[in-house]
């Protein structure tokens, strides 16, 4: 009988297990060189994928990737502060802390808003610093509010979120035509940069809802971190997005009036259009702010039926679906934006109104929850069409030195309309009636609109800056001349802007 060495089995099982860990290990590789290729052509498809929705402008890339960041650290502190405002407290609670909202936060930054526009003209040559200093603010102040929400300081820590937000969004509007693509018209590029900023927000909103249920203050600290990845993107962007750095040193302009070079008195919505499309769509942002209001407290009141296909939704079910039609219309509206060159401004705004309308009167003889969420629908696709409008317009017909003063004060009759429609929200009137007088007043507006339409149908936009915008910067004026030294009678120089900023008209 011949006995077998114990090593031997022992050295073939050692054996075995060599070669099944190398073949683990060479399928470990292999499947990682998978992993890490795919990963590389997902983020080069990627890559392609921004660079052409940005016209192939690489500026424009970062622009678009700060809005994003920007848009999504927004939907963040407004998950936190509508939990803490609305939802955690009873319905009579609820419509006082909504009130004391729109009042502690609304009202001053419309009184400040008109002082943030004169501001950025002034640093317009450091426009880069400005965006990356609005987000350094707001990451600051959403960590602060976080620590703040059962306090009384929440609505001034609010306010500054809210002051800077609207800050960065008058800063990257004058950017914009600074690094419009060739290709791209002003409309179409405010667009695909909404559709970026909607595109955020839903994705973080999830987020944002589950680091809510972990405790109110945490969607507000992400929206820190997040605030200040987009200070870094700022400060990556091109020094094209910045003016150039003026000759000699300007006095800080004013909001109102101002002067152009000549020291002629200049509007700073100058020409019909402009004027015309910030007040169309401020209708339409009134009736947004009414929308949301008035329906989130007529379906806590139960005077809102809150059944689809006789299946009774629970109140927070009913809330999505009216919000989510709102989310969905915004997102609607700047994809559709975004393939199309605004022409007629006044037109879409007027139609979008007409459209509204209808789904109002609708929604009054038959109200339900269906129909309310389609009136939502129509009315933010019509209200986010409407404000591309504005943006296009003032990009177009305003120099550059007077376009962040434009924006700023556009976004103040916006936000001001905004919080009239919503203050007209508060009030407890049943759903039915809110739905029918506003349906009223939006045939009134539609009248209105139409006319003016007609009245501006030679005016149309071309979807590019104007010219001489960007503009060059302002020679300094020589000093008066007194009775003791006569001024030369020479020819004055030409100036490089027209007198009348309302080109086109």
């Amino acid at each position: 009988m011949v006995v077998m060495p114990v090593w031997e089995p022992v050295g073939r099982a050692v054996a075995a297990t060599a070669r099944a860990t190398r073949s683990a290990a060479r399928g470990t590789r292999s499947a990682t060189r998978r992993t890490v290729t795919a990963g590389r052509q997902a983020t080069r498809a990627g890559g392609r994928l921004r660079s052409r929705v940005a016209g192939g402008e690489s500026g424009m890339v970062r622009l678009f990737d700060l809005h994003a960041v920007s848009a999504a650290g927004d939907t963040l502190v407004a998950v936190g502060l509508a939990g803490t405002i609305f939802f955690a407290v009873p319905l009579g609670e609820a419509r006082s802390n909504v009130a004391l909202y729109l009042l502690v936060t609304m009202v001053p930054f419309a009184v400040l808003a008109p002082l943030i526009g004169p501001l950025l003209d002034h640093v317009r040559h450091g426009r880069r610093y400005a965006l990356a200093t609005t987000m350094l603010g707001r990451a600051f102040l959403a960590w602060l509010l976080a620590d703040q929400l059962d306090q009384l300081a929440l609505y001034p820590a609010a306010f500054g979120v809210l002051v800077l937000s609207r800050t960065y969004g008058v800063a990257r509007a004058a950017a914009v035509p600074r690094l419009l693509p060739e290709r791209l018209g002003l409309s179409q590029v405010n667009a695909r940069g909404s559709v970026y900023g909607t595109l955020a927000g839903l994705v973080v909103l999830p987020l944002g809802l589950a680091a809510f249920w972990l405790g109110p203050q945490w969607p507000l600290r992400v929206a820190s971190v997040i605030f200040l990845v987009g200070m870094v993107i700022a400060l990556r962007l091109p020094a094209s997005a910045d003016s150039d750095r003026p000759a000699a040193p300007r006095a800080f302009p004013r909001a109102w009036p101002r002067r152009d070079p000549a020291g002629i008195r200049e509007r700073v919505f100058a020409g019909r259009l402009v004027r015309a499309t910030v007040v169309g769509s401020a209708i339409h942002r009134a009736l947004y702010g009414f929308l949301l209001i008035f329906l989130a407290f007529s379906i806590r009141a139960g005077s809102l039926p809150t059944s689809i296909g006789g299946r009774v939704l629970g109140e927070g079910t009913a809330l999505a679906v009216v919000s989510g039609a709102l989310i969905a219309g915004t997102f609607l509206a700047v994809a559709a934006g975004s393939r199309l060159r605004i022409r007629h401004p006044i037109v879409v705004q007027a139609a979008g109104l007409l459209v509204a309308g209808a789904a109002a009167t609708v929604a009054t003889i038959r109200f339900t929850l269906p129909l309310v969420a389609l009136l939502c629908l129509l009315a933010a696709v019509s209200s986010g069409l409407a404000k591309l409008a504005v943006d296009s317009s003032i990009q177009e017909r305003l120099t550059e030195r007077l376009r962040a003063t434009a924006f700023a004060n556009s976004e103040t009759v916006l936000m001001l309309a905004f919080v009239a429609g919503a203050a007209v929200g508060l009030a407890p009137a049943p759903g039915r009636v809110g739905v029918g007088v506003a349906a009223g007043l939006l045939l009134l507006a539609v009248a209105r609109t139409v006319l003016v339409a007609v009245r501006l149908r030679g005016d149309p936009l071309s979807g590019r800056p104007a010219p001489g915008a960007p503009a060059a910067e302002p020679a300094p004026t020589a000093e008066p001349a007194t009775a003791a030294d006569p001024a030369p009678t020479t020819e004055p120089a030409p100036t490089t802007e027209p007198a009348d900023h309302g080109a086109g008209e």
